[in-house]
């Protein structure tokens, strides 16, 4: 594995799992009413589009990054649209 390659999957780590304390915090409380519905649409299709940019270049760190975020997004996402009142 390349340098850049180690650099590109510890950054993708660190800002993928992020996420999951939201995830979990949202799952276990319900509430949604601090998550915007505009914001987690765009981000969540930008996040996509990121994968679908990693995925033309072959580019496995923004792929594999990419594609748990995504997962981790829609989660919350579906959350947002199934417990939320906006």
């Amino acid at each position: 594995m390349r340098p850049d390659d180690l650099i590109g999957y510890f950054a993708a780590f660190l800002t993928t799992f992020s996420f999951v304390p939201q995830v979990w915090h949202t799952f276990q409380t319900r509430d949604v009413s601090g998550i915007s519905l505009g914001m987690y649409s765009s981000f969540t299709l930008g996040i996509a589009m990121w994968l679908a940019y990693g995925l033309m270049l072959g580019a496995w760190p923004v792929v594999v990054a990419n594609a748990i975020t995504l997962l981790l997004a829609l989660a919350i996402l579906g959350m947002k649209l199934r417990f939320g009142r906006s």
